[in-house]
């Protein structure tokens, strides 16, 4: 990642000028690594009464069995108050549980203490979610994120690639400068590839340059949300399963000599070192994945309610992570030269900052009819 510079290089707050604080759940239930763990948390919650019923719901000051919200855009989860939910769970959908950690949520309003109806009103296929992640740069992904502390910047502020979240003008510039008109995802690959520690990104006007740090960023893309094309070490290189691995593993160890990961007796190799010594923020992202499946829950919450053995999907996604992070680890540092830069101080002489005030606030997205507590039309 390029070293700290004071060139005069635009924030990427000003870049991408809308940002969300990410969702706050307020109880870990609702997520987890399996679906069919979800749903038989909710059928188990359901079919509790009364004090049996507040206790596994883990009330807060923003959600108790008695509190009125509506449902979250694009969801159909009842809106009674949860002291008289009833029926099936509203289906399981895709969130990033922390960095690389691809898990499921339980998509109520009623269980999540601050949703962000801002961000779901905006998740769709073609959406990105840039994450800001403290001391590790940035992060891309498909799904709605749960990560905090960061802000999260979508990549479009409405459904389907609908207006661009970038300062207005910046892409007439932007071609004015190149030559060529960059789509919105060019930039989103540039801003990845070039931004710095401090979250300031320098912009060039040379269309080489652009180009190199363009395809570097699409690759890193690719590679953060896993959503085309499976990724694919060469043959030799691929991990494989080597010893079975035990019904549920307790122990996660690493030989750096044999480039194998031990799950209890169980084995998986090759690992490449760079692989197992990945880190955001300061934390080993295959230990953190691990630790998230085999941690054992407080007994007697909806939480210990859990895969009785290791699901042979959760090999799959394991074998697939280590694919990706071995991958990330090969990509070369993109490097932006000064060469022919854009500065914060050019985007104000043309007009493009200071950005205006409502690009900085959510649009207006209204496509769908969305109901509010107890069945009433929700008011936007």
């Amino acid at each position: 990642m390029p070293s700290v510079t004071h060139d005069d290089a635009p924030p990427l707050a000003d870049l991408m000028p809308w940002s969300v604080a990410p969702p706050r759940l307020g109880r870990g239930w609702p997520t987890g690594p399996d679906a069919a763990s979800l749903k038989a948390r909710w059928d188990a919650f359901v079919k509790a009464e009364g004090p049996d019923r507040e206790a596994l719901l883990e009330p807060t000051r923003s959600r108790t069995l008695h509190s009125a919200v509506g449902q979250l855009p694009g969801r159909t989860a009842g809106t009674e108050k949860l002291i008289r939910a009833s029926g099936p769970c509203p289906e399981p959908v895709r969130v990033l549980h922390a960095p690389f950690d691809e898990q499921w949520l339980i998509p109520d309003h009623r269980l999540i203490d601050a949703a962000r109806p801002e961000l779901w009103r905006v998740a769709d296929e073609h959406q990105v979610f840039v994450l800001e992640t403290p001391e590790s740069g940035l992060l891309a992904t498909s799904l709605l994120p749960l990560l905090r502390p960061g802000r999260v910047r979508p990549l479009y502020r409405r459904p389907g690639a609908g207006e661009p979240n970038l300062a207005p003008g910046l892409l007439r510039h932007l071609a004015s400068r190149l030559g060529h008109s960059p789509a919105p995802v060019d930039v989103l690959a540039w801003i990845l590839a070039a931004a710095r520690p401090d979250l300031t990104v320098p912009l060039t006007a040379d269309p080489e340059l652009w180009s190199s740090g363009v395809e570097s960023g699409h690759r890193l893309l690719w590679l953060m949300r896993r959503d085309g094309a499976r990724p694919k070490l060469p043959g030799g290189r691929r991990p494989y399963v080597r010893a079975p691995l035990p019904a549920r593993p307790l122990t996660l160890d690493y030989d750096r000599d044999e480039e194998t990961l031990h799950l209890d007796e169980g084995r998986i190799s090759p690992v490449p070192p760079e692989a197992w010594a990945f880190e955001v923020g300061g934390v080993r992202i295959l230990e953190q994945w691990f630790t998230a499946r085999v941690t054992e829950p407080e007994p007697g919450t909806l939480a210990a309610i859990r895969p009785a053995t290791w699901p042979q999907a959760w090999t799959s996604e394991l074998l697939e992570l280590i694919t990706v992070l071995a991958l990330l680890a090969e990509l070369p540092s993109f490097q932006p030269e000064s060469t022919s830069p854009i500065t914060a101080t050019e985007l104000h002489e043309a007009g493009v900052l200071p950005v205006p005030g409502p690009a900085r606030r959510p649009a207006s997205v209204l496509d769908g009819h969305e109901e509010g507590p107890e069945g009433q039309l929700a008011l936007l």
